[in-house]
C-alpha cells in the first residue's frame, strides 16, 4: 500500500531562530502588526507499506534518524493511504 506522510520540523521552543527573528524584525517594518514568527520546514514523502502502523514506524524513524535533531528540534506527523491512481503531483 501508499502513504502519503506530512511531516513538520521546527526548532524546539527556547532555541533561537534566527531566520524567524528576521522575518518578523521586516514583517513589523513593513508596518503589519506582527506578534510572533516561528519557520518550519513540511516534507511530504510517499512511501510503500504494509500498513498504516508500520508507515507510521518507518516515519518515525526517518524524523528521528535524519529529518530531526532530537537537540534541537520538534517535529510531529500524518500518515494516510493513498490510492493507487497513477496521476502525479
Amino acid at each position: 500500500m501508499k502513504f502519503r506522510a506530512i511531516i513538520e520540523v521546527g526548532l524546539k521552543k527556547g532555541i533561537v531562530d534566527p531566520e524567524s527573528e528576521t522575518v518578523k524584525r521586516t514583517l513589523l517594518d513593513l508596518n503589519f502588526s506582527v506578534l510572533a514568527v516561528r519557520t518550519r520546514k513540511i516534507y511530504e514523502i510517499t512511501i510503500e507499506s504494509g500498513s498504516e502502523r508500520e508507515a507510521e514506524s518507518t516515519v518515525r524513524a526517518m524524523c528521528t534518524r535524519l529529518l530531526a535533531n532530537p537537540t534541537k528540534d520538534e517535529f510531529n506527523f500524518e500518515v494516510e493511504a493513498i490510492g493507487s491512481s497513477s496521476a502525479t503531483n
